[in-house]
C-alpha cells in the first residue's frame, strides 16, 4: 500500500485524463489475476403472493388522488385469437397479398379498428428516427452504422443468417424473377419493396408524401378526456416510408442526395461500398459519419424491428423466404443481432465494436446509447396474454389527459396544445395500479408511457428532446455539459416534437394491439388436436429419463406446483404464497376461451442476489432521480431498498429482477434475461460474415480450448423444442454448466491525446492505451471511471470533502481506501505512461469503489430446482412444454 502523502507536485490534469481512459483497460485486464469473480450465487426459493387477476380483460387502472378518484377500463376484441400471426393465416393461400390485407397493415376484420391501427403503427412507424440513425448516432454518439453492409440486396438470402433479420415478404432482390426492379442501380443496391415506385423518384429531391399521411385512424374513444372531435397530431409524424428489405427497418428518400458526388465516392449507384470506406485510416473515421456525402436513403427503425419474429405456430419452410402467415408482431425476435447492427460501421478492433457486438442473438443493451455505465444486454420479451399480467400499486408523478388547465397553472404543471380545444395535459402525483414493465421493474408508470419510451429508445425526437441529456463518454470534466446524465423532460418534448405527439395521440391503439397476443401452444404447433394428445406425446418422449412410459407430465405439474409456482404463477396462491395443489395453470378466463387466466409469473421484484443471475441488467440506472429517464420511473420503484447482499451500488431501486412469465417457454429459449442459459446460437452464415464468437471460459478465465459448438438458428417447431430442452436442462443442473463470459476477441489500441494541459511538459503527453484480447467485455462497460478521475483530483483539491464522503459510505474502510487513491495519484504523477500498472496495483480498491458490476459469469444463478431428482427434472421440463 502506498503512503497517504505524496510529493507536493500538483496533480496533472492531463495525466489524470489519461488515467480515466486507462482505468477501463486496467480493471478489465486485472480481473482474471485472481479466481473468477462472483462464483455461482446460491439462493433460497422465495414464495410470493401474487394478485388474482381473474376477470381483468385488459389494462384496468385504479387511480387515487386527494382530489379525484376515477376508474377506467378498456376492452379488447371479444373474438378468440390464438396468436398474432394466426390473424392472417389465410394469407398463405393468397398468391399476391395486398397492402390492405397483409399483417402490419390495416384491414383485418378480426381486429377492432383500434387494434388494426396499433398494429400498423407498431410495424411501420419510425416517428422520425431516420435522421437519428443516419446522422445523430454517427456524429453525436461516435459510433457508425453501415446500413449497406446490413441491408444490401445481394445478401438477402443470407440476411437472416448474418444479422437475424427477417426479410419483408413484400420486397425482392432487383433482377430476380418477378421483381419490379430489374437492376440494383434502380434501388441503389437495396431491395425493391412495396411502395418504392412512389418513393424512388424522390431520391435527391423534395416532395415525397409519406404513406403515414394517408394513415386511417381509428375513431376517438367515446370516453376520451380530450373529447370525441379528432384533434390528433398529423399522422405524417408517424413516418412510415417503405421497407428497407427487413421487417421493422424503413427507408426514406434523402432530398439532399447528390448523385454526382455519390458516384464519385462509390463508382456506381448499385453499391455503397465507397461510402463506408475509411477517410484516413483512423479507427471509426469513415464517410458514414462524414456529413459532406449524403446517402440516397435515410434508414429508420420501427418497434417491430425487434419484436416481429417467426410465429412459433407457423414457422417458415425457408427462413430467408417467409410469407406473411409466418410472421408474428409480438413474440420477439430471438435471433436478431441489433447490437452488431448498431456498430456495423466500426472496425473490429474498436471499443464500440468489441463492446456492442458480444450481446447474444435476441439480446441488446437498450441503455447503450443513453449510456449509464452498466453493461446490461437484455432479451426482447414475448408480449403475450398481457390482459392477465399482474399490476402493482405505484406512486407516480406523470402527465395525464385533462380537458382544461387550472387558472394560473404554468406549462410545467399543465399545458394545452395550441390550436386545439380541450386538449390539455396536467402533471400530478397519483397512485395507480400498473405493470412492472422492464426486467428490473423500471418503466413503472404505465403501459402507454412504456410504449412511448420505446420510440425514444430507437431514436425518435433525439435532437429535439433527449440527446443533450446523455452522458458524453469522452468528457471527464464535471463542469462541462455531458459529464453525466440529466433528466429528459416529457412536457418539453410534447411541446417541441410533433413526432412525440403523433405517437402519443395513438398510444391507446398501440396498447390495444399489444393486448391481442396469445400464447403459442405446443400442441397446436405440432398439429395435434388438443392438450391431451400433447401430454401423451411428451410422456412417450420423456419416458426414458422419467423412468416410466406414462406420467411424466402429471408428475411435472406437481413438481411445478411445489417448486416453481410460488413465483411463476399469478393465480391460486394462498396466504403463504404457495400454489394450491389443484391449481390449473392452463385455465382460461370465464367467457374468454382464448385468454389464459394465469400469466405464469408474479411480476414481483426479487433481490438480484436471491436469483443469483448475472446482475448487470438489474443495476441499470437510467430511471433513477437525476438520470435521463427519471420521468419514466415511479417513486415506489426508486424507494426500494438496496440488496444488502451485493457489493455494487443498489440505490434508486436498483438490484432487482422481476419474475417473468413462463407462457410458451418452449418457444423462447435460450433462457434468462440475457439468453445465456442454454446452447449458444449462431447464424450459420458464410465464414467471413459469421458474427458468432464463443463465450465459454475455463477456470482461469481463458477461452475454453474445446468449447461446445454453437447451434445454428432453427425457428422450426422441432428446432425450438430441442433448444428449449437443452436450455431447461442447463437451468436445472447448474453444476454441469460450462462457464460463459464474453471476452474481447482482439486487442484494442486507442491513441489518447489530452485536450487539457497544466504545463508544457504535459502538452507533449501522448499515450497509446492497449486493452488486451481476452478481457471480459462487461468489465470495460461497467466501471465508473469518471468518478474515479474526480476522486483522484479531490485527493488534492477537496481532500476533506472526499474524506467525509468515503467515511459516510465505507465507515472503517475509509482511511485505507483513501490511502489507495493517494497511491494511484502518486503513481500517475510519477509515471503517466505506467497508468495501467498503477491501477493494477490497486485493483481491489478500484472495484470496491467504482465498479458498476463486478460479476463476470453470465450464465450463473437461478439454481432453483437443482436438488430435484433426475426423474423429477425430466418431468418438470415435460410439463413446462405444455404451458
Amino acid at each position: 500500500m502506498m503512503p497517504s502523502t505524496v510529493a507536493p507536485r500538483r496533480l496533472s490534469t492531463a495525466a489524470l485524463a489519461a488515467a480515466a481512459v486507462a482505468v477501463i483497460a486496467a480493471a478489465a485486464a486485472a480481473v482474471f489475476v485472481a479466481p473468477i469473480w462472483s462464483p455461482f450465487g446460491r439462493a433460497t426459493p422465495r414464495s410470493l403472493a401474487a394478485p388474482i387477476a381473474q376477470g381483468v380483460v385488459t389494462d384496468t387502472v385504479a387511480v387515487t388522488t386527494t382530489t379525484v378518484t376515477t376508474t377506467t377500463t378498456a376492452t379488447t376484441a371479444t373474438t378468440a385469437i390464438t396468436s398474432t400471426s394466426a390473424l392472417s393465416a389465410t394469407l398463405a393461400d393468397t398468391a399476391t397479398p395486398t397492402l390492405a390485407t397483409a399483417p402490419g397493415y390495416r384491414g383485418d376484420p378480426r381486429l377492432t379498428a383500434s387494434e388494426n391501427a396499433g398494429r400498423e403503427i407498431w410495424f411501420n412507424a419510425t416517428a422520425g428516427n431516420a435522421r437519428f440513425h443516419t446522422y445523430t448516432f454517427q456524429q453525436r454518439m461516435g459510433a457508425t452504422i453501415d446500413w449497406f453492409r446490413v441491408l444490401n440486396a445481394r445478401e438477402r438470402a443470407d440476411r437472416f443468417k448474418i444479422w437475424g433479420l427477417i426479410n419483408n415478404p413484400f420486397c425482392c432482390e432487383p433482377g430476380s424473377p418477378g421483381c419490379p426492379a430489374k437492376s440494383l442501380e434502380e434501388t441503389f443496391g437495396l431491395d425493391w419493396c412495396e411502395g418504392d415506385d412512389a418513393l424512388l423518384p424522390f431520391v435527391g429531391r423534395d416532395g415525397y408524401r409519406d404513406p403515414a399521411c394517408d394513415f386511417a385512424d381509428a375513431p376517438p374513444a367515446a370516453d376520451d378526456v380530450h373529447g370525441t372531435t379528432d384533434q390528433r397530431e398529423s399522422a405524417c409524424g408517424l413516418a412510415f416510408g417503405t421497407s428497407a428489405g427487413a421487417m421493422g427497418l424503413r427507408k426514406f428518400p434523402n432530398p439532399r442526395f447528390d448523385r454526382e458526388a455519390w458516384l464519385a465516392t462509390t463508382g456506381s449507384p448499385a453499391t455503397w461500398e465507397g461510402f463506408g470506406s475509411s477517410l484516413d485510416g483512423a479507427i471509426g473515421d469513415n464517410r458514414l459519419a462524414d456529413g459532406s456525402i449524403e446517402p440516397p436513403f435515410l434508414i429508420g427503425m420501427a418497434c417491430g424491428a425487434c419484436h416481429i419474429a417467426f410465429d412459433p405456430l407457423h414457422p417458415p419452410a425457408d427462413p430467408a423466404k417467409p410469407e406473411w402467415a409466418n410472421l408474428d408482431g409480438l413474440v420477439g425476435n430471438q435471433y436478431a443481432r441489433f447490437s452488431e447492427i448498431m456498430a456495423s460501421g466500426m472496425p473490429t478492433n474498436s471499443i464500440e465494436w468489441q463492446i456492442f457486438v458480444p450481446a447474444r442473438p435476441g439480446a441488446t443493451d437498450t441503455s447503450a446509447v443513453p449510456n449509464d455505465g452498466v453493461s446490461n444486454p437484455g432479451t426482447q420479451n414475448a408480449l403475450i396474454n398481457l390482459a392477465q399480467r399482474p399490476v402493482h400499486p405505484h406512486d407516480i408523478v406523470k402527465w395525464r389527459k385533462a380537458a382544461a388547465c387550472p387558472a394560473g397553472a404554468d406549462e410545467r404543471s399543465c399545458w394545452c396544445e395550441p390550436g386545439r380545444t380541450g386538449k390539455c395535459w396536467e402533471r400530478s402525483r397519483q397512485t395507480e395500479d400498473v405493470h412492472n414493465i422492464l426486467k428490473g421493474g423500471e418503466d413503472s408508470i404505465g403501459a402507454r408511457e412504456a410504449v412511448q419510451r420505446v420510440f425514444f429508445n430507437i431514436g425518435s425526437c433525439a435532437e429535439a428532446c433527449w440527446v443533450n441529456h446523455l452522458t458524453d463518454l469522452r468528457q471527464p470534466d464535471p463542469k462541462h455539459r455531458g459529464y453525466g446524465q440529466t433528466p429528459f423532460d416529457i412536457g418539453q418534448c410534447r411541446r417541441d416534437c410533433p413526432n412525440f405527439r403523433a405517437v402519443e395521440d395513438r398510444l391507446d391503439d398501440i396498447v390495444a394491439f399489444l393486448f391481442t397476443a396469445r400464447p403459442s401452444d405446443l400442441y397446436a404447433a405440432r398439429g395435434l388436436p388438443d392438450e391431451a394428445a400433447l401430454e401423451a406425446e411428451l410422456d412417450a418422449e420423456f419416458a426414458a429419463d422419467f423412468g416410466a412410459p406414462t406420467g411424466a407430465v402429471a408428475r411435472g405439474r406437481a413438481v411445478f406446483t411445489e417448486t416453481c409456482a410460488g413465483c411463476h404463477s399469478s393465480q391460486n396462491v394462498d396466504a403463504d404464497g404457495e400454489a394450491h395443489p389443484t391449481a390449473d395453470f392452463r385455465a382460461t378466463v370465464d367467457g374468454r376461451p382464448d385468454l389464459r387466466l394465469d400469466w405464469l409469473g408474479s411480476d414481483e421484484p426479487i433481490p438480484v442476489q436471491e436469483v443469483g443471475t448475472f446482475r448487470g441488467r438489474s443495476l441499470h440506472s437510467n430511471h433513477m432521480a437525476g438520470h435521463v429517464w427519471e420521468e419514466y420511473g415511479s417513486d415506489t420503484l426508486r424507494a426500494r431498498p438496496a440488496d444488502p447482499a451485493i457489493r455494487e451500488p443498489g440505490d434508486g431501486g436498483r438490484g432487482y429482477y422481476r419474475v417473468p412469465s413462463l407462457l410458451s417457454v418452449w418457444a423462447h429459449a435460450p433462457l434468462l434475461h440475457n439468453n445465456a442459459m442454454g446452447p449458444e446460437l449462431c447464424g450459420g452464415a458464410p465464414p467471413a460474415r459469421e458474427l458468432y464468437r464463443s463465450p465459454y471460459i475455463d477456470a482461469a478465465g481463458k477461452p475454453l480450448a474445446d468449447p461446445p459448438p454453437c447451434w445454428p438458428y432453427d425457428p422450426s417447431v422441432a428446432g425450438r423444442f430441442a433448444l428449449f430442452k437443452a436450455s431447461a436442462a442447463d437451468l436445472l443442473n447448474p453444476d454441469a454448466r460450462r462457464m460463459k463470459t464474453m471476452l474481447l476477441s482482439e486487442d484494442i489500441v486507442r491513441a489518447f491525446s489530452p485536450a487539457l494541459a497544466d504545463s508544457a511538459d504535459d502538452a507533449k503527453l501522448r499515450l497509446a492505451i492497449r486493452i488486451p484480447q481476452g478481457v471480459p467485455v462487461a468489465m470495460i462497460g461497467s466501471l465508473d471511471y469518471k468518478r474515479l478521475l474526480a476522486d483522484l483530483v479531490r485527493t488534492r483539491t477537496a481532500r476533506a470533502e472526499l474524506t467525509a464522503d468515503l467515511q459516510a459510505r465505507y465507515g472503517d474502510e475509509a482511511p485505507g481506501l483513501l490511502a489507495e487513491l493517494d497511491g494511484i495519484a502518486a503513481a500517475v504523477v510519477a509515471d503517466p505512461t505506467g497508468v495501467i500498472d498503477a491501477f493494477g496495483d490497486h485493483m481491489d480498491a478500484i472495484l470496491r469503489l467504482y465498479a458498476s458490476n463486478t460479476m463476470v459469469l453470465e450464465n450463473a444463478g437461478h439454481t432453483f430446482g437443482e436438488e430435484l431428482a433426475p426423474a423429477d427434472k425430466a418431468a418438470l421440463i415435460a410439463f413446462l412444454a405444455t404451458l
